[in-house]
């Protein structure tokens, strides 16, 4: 079977006035379709770097990646623009709202830049929002929402092109502890509904509800293994399935 991701000796290198900074060495990394993997590491690992390479948000110094087929380390700003929007469902630490805009314009947003027409886009992000329990908050600003239903804008909003991956940056950094548990629920069942999931996080407690943990250090994959010690945490939501 073909991965969903396939990177082979990826690089990425800065200079910092005279210095090379090596952020990733040489990384070689397979996700499969389906695989819930956690990306760990302290602070300048290359986690970070790699999860931008992976999102389509940077390009590698050198080395292939190959997302779902498409060629992605050799294309222009543009189509890596066009490949992000289509292939990947981004869900932030910040939550990355526009402030003025309601929940259902928030999450229709990705629809509109492909090209999507209002009653479809509008339909769809509807739809969305009720399969993470916010069906009754469709009209509200986020600064109207707690965090934790601010961020289930955010993962309706990562879900509603049915993308080929959803990258989780740190998604429970800024909630408390009952709130992560109850995102962390949600991104569970998104993953049992099929959905591929990245998971970056340098939390333990948090990687534990990955099945694959893939920790970095000094820009090199230091470990990649099964995680033995799955934490599940059933998401509630009155019996209805995320999409």
């Amino acid at each position: 079977m073909q991965p969903l991701i396939s990177i082979k000796e990826i690089g990425k290198d800065y200079i910092v006035g005279s210095e090379i900074i090596h952020a990733l060495r040489s990384v070689d990394l397979q996700i499969n379709k389906g695989e819930f993997v956690a990306l760990m590491g302290p602070s300048g690992s290359g986690k970070s770097t790699l999860m931008n390479i992976l999102g389509c948000l940077d390009s590698p110094s050198h080395g292939v990646y190959i997302l779902n087929e498409i060629l992605v380390s050799e294309r222009t700003d543009n189509e890596l623009a066009e490949v992000r929007n289509k292939e990947i469902g981004f869900i932030f630490q910040t939550f990355n709202l526009l402030p003025r805009a309601s929940a259902l314009d928030n999450v229709a947003l990705p629809l509109v830049y492909a090209g999507i027409g209002k009653e479809e886009r509008q339909e769809r992000a509807k739809n969305m929002l009720e399969s993470v329990g916010l069906g009754n908050r469709i009209s509200h600003r986020p600064n109207e929402l707690s965090g934790g239903q601010r961020q289930r804008v955010a993962v309706a909003r990562a879900l509603v092109n049915r993308p080929s991956i959803i990258l989780a940056d740190e998604p429970t950094g800024n909630l408390d502890t009952k709130t992560s548990i109850e995102i962390m629920g949600l991104i569970e069942e998104i993953h049992r509904g099929g959905n591929t999931i990245i998971l970056v996080t340098h939390e333990e407690d948090i990687a534990l509800h990955a099945h694959r943990i893939v920790r970095m250090r000094d820009g090199s994959v230091e470990s990649d293994e099964p995680n033995k010690n799955i934490i599940q945490t059933p998401f509630q939501n009155n019996g209805k399935p995320v999409l």
